[in-house]
């Protein structure tokens, strides 16, 4: 990508442990790079290697080798409590699976968002986030009093809330059907594009791809995913 990196990957080795099988690599990537305020989509079929590489760049797991910049910060030589300082200040995840506790309102599971930042939890930002994604009106509502699509909307205010300058999506589709999907997908574009925040994507729907001017397969970035 052109531009100064926000996220640069070399050297990237993740591998587990597979009953019967010894270690089985998942993650091979020489080098990998995302320009800052870029919309990437990262697109391969299930099992490639996709959450596990988002979730490297997160700091959510730890590579067997390599190393992983944001910015300036390495932040695979940080421990587990400053990746989770660090992704907390400036790295918004939106999960596939939405991650929302059932127990608590949309506000509520916004302002967890809110609870590891440097910031603190604040009620009026976590307010004007359901705002942004059009949930005014859901604030006092529990995930199970919302339509699926509602409960993305939360993830994905959620993920905005602490204004991040790194978004990353793990399929935020996954779950929705069309009209929701499109909705989401685009709703992340624009966000990302008014505050110049660096937006990486994985899917393996060809039409959420074809949303985004830049994608890298990750058959041929993925060492691991192209031999399976």
């Amino acid at each position: 990508m052109a531009g100064e990196a926000h996220v640069e990957v070399r050297g990237l080795r993740k591998s587990y442990e597979a009953a019967g099988a010894g270690r089985v690599a998942v993650v091979d990537i020489e080098r990998f790079s995302v320009a800052r305020g870029d919309q990437v989509a990262l697109v391969g079929r299930s099992g490639s290697g996709k959450s596990t590489l988002l979730n490297l760049i997160a700091g959510i797991l730890r590579p067997d080798e390599g190393t992983i910049l944001i910015g300036e910060t390495e932040i695979t030589a940080l421990g587990e409590s400053g990746r989770d300082r660090f992704r907390a200040d400036h790295v918004g995840y939106v999960f596939q699976s939405f991650n929302l506790l059932q127990a608590f309102t949309a506000l509520e599971n916004v302002m967890l968002g809110q609870m590891f930042a440097r910031r603190g939890a604040n009620t009026g930002r976590a307010r004007e986030a359901l705002a942004r994604v059009g949930l005014s009106d859901r604030v006092a509502h529990r995930p199970r009093e919302m339509s699926v699509g509602q409960q993305q909307r939360v993830s994905v205010a959620r993920a905005l809330v602490n204004r991040p300058e790194l978004i990353l999506a793990d399929e935020p589709t996954a779950s929705l059907d069309e009209a929701n999907s499109a909705q989401v997908i685009d709703l992340l574009k624009e966000v990302c594009a008014e505050s110049g925040a660096t937006l990486l994507l994985v899917t393996h729907e060809p039409w959420v791809v074809e949303r985004f001017a830049a994608r890298v397969e990750l058959a041929r970035l993925n060492r691991a995913a192209a031999l399976q």
